[in-house]
């Protein structure tokens, strides 16, 4: 019930939250997008995706995108992880990186998928950048300030640990929470069909504009140089684990299109 009012709550300041004010999810979180997914997908999806990922689950591939960084031949998917705006800004009138962004990372994977033409071998693996993309979208500081690279140069400490705003976002918390994907996924809490419909709509800019706005918030939680302890993660991981469920939901609305 809580994180059902929580999902509620986000959804509330996405609507009416005005418009001003890299590493990713880490694995767990990734993880948890896509395990959540896989539950909302409907039986043709889940046997095309079977078949394309030779059975390997949308938990398993969610890492892919982070994986293949260590490979210098996929350098130019790098800008794709994320976006950079100022907070007053949205999408549609913010600066373009010509080396693309998250959101036209997106758009060409789903192309890329859509294609007739396309080999299964292609499809695979731009099914596997976009799943973690999907992820990487709903991570209030991948789609945050350009002048501190998406809070990575925001430094803070963690329990007296050196560290940054990004990174207590992307993994600091759900590794200190100490569940695994599975049981992150397992206790996400129930949403009625109308819920669910609710957060599906709108499109992938729509979607990441509301990242954005909660990106607004999460820069307003913190003062460069604090320590944070478990007062923050007691306001603030509700938060997060909402984020996961939405992307989690939206992800699998995008592979039902799609399939």
């Amino acid at each position: 019930m809580k994180t059902k009012l929580l999902i509620t709550f986000i959804l509330s300041v996405l609507i009416t939250f005005p418009s001003h004010a890299t590493p990713i999810w880490g694995p767990t979180g990734h993880r948890t997008v896509g395990e959540i997914a896989d539950s909302y997908l409907n039986s043709r999806t889940k046997r095309k995706l079977k078949k394309l990922l030779d059975s390997e689950s949308l938990a398993f591939v969610s890492t892919f995108g982070d994986e293949i960084k260590s490979d210098d031949r996929y350098d130019k998917f790098y800008n794709w992880h994320f976006i950079n705006m100022p907070l007053d800004a949205t999408y549609d009138v913010s600066k373009r990186d010509p080396k693309g962004d998250l959101v036209s990372g997106i758009e060409f994977c789903i192309g890329i998928i859509k294609d007739k033409n396309t080999s299964d071998v292609d499809k695979a693996f731009y099914l596997k950048l976009l799943v973690h993309f999907i992820g990487d979208l709903h991570q209030p500081m991948h789609v945050g300030l350009a002048e501190d690279k998406g809070g990575n140069d925001f430094k803070l400490q963690w329990f007296n640990k050196d560290t940054n705003l990004h990174s207590v976002w992307d993994s600091k918390m759900i590794e200190d929470y100490g569940m695994s994907y599975s049981e992150l996924a397992k206790n996400a809490d129930y949403l009625s069909k109308e819920e669910v419909k609710n957060i599906q709509k709108g499109t992938v800019i729509d979607w990441a504009n509301d990242t954005h706005k909660l990106s607004q918030v999460v820069y307003n939680s913190a003062k460069p140089g604090e320590n944070l302890r478990y007062e923050y993660s007691y306001k603030y991981f509700g938060i997060l684990r909402s984020q996961l469920q939405i992307a989690g939901i939206r992800l699998a609305k995008i592979l039902n299109d799609l399939f």
